[in-house]
């Protein structure tokens, strides 16, 4: 047992793809216990045929296909523009702007690091037009960009789902009261912090057209031209349509009218119609199916390697040790609790969402069942304590994608982490929240 856990630490730590080290740990697991090769031959393609020929695995690439098809026709921008429209009269505007059309967005992607990406272009440059702080406006854009993996149709949640078999749409859900209450947070701390220190967000009421922050940001590659004087019109058909197709597709999930899988298809289809009518070429549509494949086809390894390594840690017995060990500390539920989410924050640090999940939810799963955590509950916590984890020092995978894609050059990581550490602490009492009151996550399901 203490074999198959330290050899897969030891490559994905020594930088070895997290699906080739799940792969090669669960292999060496299987000859140590069965010392045949025809075995681990035969054991690896049985799970690879039962884990891969799920009808379930196809909602992966289609609501992938259909947020990319959203995002790349320039749906990210009307509604970053419409939310900063509306939202005038509030202080810190542009902040909050970036929050909900952050919300927004993950119900159109479900992935963090896409979000951070696109609102680094569109929402940081205008910001510093009109005078924002360079840590605050950053810190909007990474801390919000959390929300994109709690707000279904969440990729996180699917994989949960997949290796916990819980239902998708029952998941989906329950990510809806607290991905809604971390974004009330989000908002609220922007607007007191806009009225107790208004040069966070600019003591001029005029946008800085000229000087050396406008024209550093103006020149660089990726820069967002103005969003305030687009047609209040055409922003809000464009939402407008976006949101219906992704509450119809949603709504026609949780009502029972389609399964999951059947809903993506729907909304692929009609992202590419709404994508057409916003005028997007077939040269995009192509390299939008090609990112697509090329993002699923590791994901789906991925998932098959998930799937071989958590069958050999149950044929070896390290998730009944794993619970024996974590209850004889004597640590009581919530102690055990919170050793989770310590161990989710610092893998936050180090690697990516997806891996987190694959590695730990088949060990803490069956753990949190055994205290009697509501499975839909428990799910929530870890989502959340990961993407808190991409924000934690001194690796946050979310800060570094900032970072990347910001036009603005000469911008620290300091500045990033220093300004995300709200969003943290706003994430952090979400995760305390529905561990007192579960029902948070288990009210929608349960209607």
């Amino acid at each position: 047992m203490i074999i198959i856990v330290a050899v897969v630490l030891a490559l994905v730590f020594a930088g070895v793809h997290i699906a080739i080290a799940l792969g090669i740990t669960a292999a060496i697991g299987i000859y140590l216990m069965q010392g045949d090769m025809e075995v681990v031959r035969n054991f690896i393609a049985n799970t690879a045929y039962e884990a891969l020929r799920d009808y379930v695995f196809a909602v992966i690439p289609l609501f992938m296909l259909m947020g990319d098809l959203l995002a790349k026709c320039g749906a990210a921008r009307d509604i970053y523009a419409l939310a900063n429209r509306l939202s005038r009269w509030l202080p810190g505007r542009l902040a909050v702007a970036t929050i909900i059309s952050n919300a927004l967005f993950g119900f159109v992607t479900g992935v963090s690091i896409a979000a951070a990406a696109a609102f680094s272009r569109i929402a940081y440059p205008e910001m510093r037009r009109y005078g924002y702080r360079r840590d605050f406006a950053l810190g909007s854009v990474a801390g919000s960009a959390c929300l994109g993996m709690l707000i279904p149709p969440s990729v996180l949640m699917i994989v949960w789902c997949v290796l916990t078999e819980i239902s998708i749409g029952k998941m989906f859900l329950a990510g809806v009261l607290p991905g809604l209450l971390a974004s009330a947070g989000m908002i609220i701390y922007v607007v007191v912090a806009a009225i107790l220190k208004p040069e966070l967000v600019g003591e001029r009421r005029r946008p800085l057209a000229t000087g050396a922050v406008g024209a550093a940001i103006s020149a660089a590659p990726h820069f967002t031209p103005p969003v305030d004087d687009q047609s209040i019109g055409a922003m809000l058909f464009s939402t407008l349509l976006v949101i219906m197709l992704v509450a119809g597709v949603l709504g026609a999930i949780w009502l029972g009218v389609c399964t999951p899988t059947e809903g993506a298809s729907v909304g692929a289809v009609g992202a590419l119609v709404l994508a057409v009518i916003k005028g997007i070429r077939p040269r995009e549509v192509w390299h939008v199916l090609l990112d697509v494949g090329r993002t699923c086809g590791p994901l789906l390894l991925l998932l098959f390697c998930a799937q071989l390594y958590s069958r050999v840690l149950s044929m070896t017995g390290f998730t009944e040790a794993a619970k024996g060990f974590l209850l004889s500390t004597g640590a009581g539920t919530w102690g055990i609790l919170a050793i989770m989410v310590a161990i989710w924050f610092v893998l936050g640090c180090l690697i990516d969402s997806i891996s987190i999940i694959l590695l730990t939810v088949p060990i803490f799963a069956p753990i949190a069942t055994h205290l009697g955590f509501d499975p839909l509950a428990f799910a929530i916590m870890g989502i959340l304590a990961i993407e808190t984890g991409l924000l934690t020092p001194p690796f946050g995978i979310l800060v570094f994608t900032v970072k990347a894609a910001v036009p603005d050059k000469s911008v620290q990581l300091a500045e990033i982490f220093r300004g995300s550490i709200p969003y943290w602490i706003v994430l952090l009492a979400v995760i305390v929240a529905l561990a007192i009151f579960p029902q948070l996550a288990a009210f929608l399901p349960s209607l």
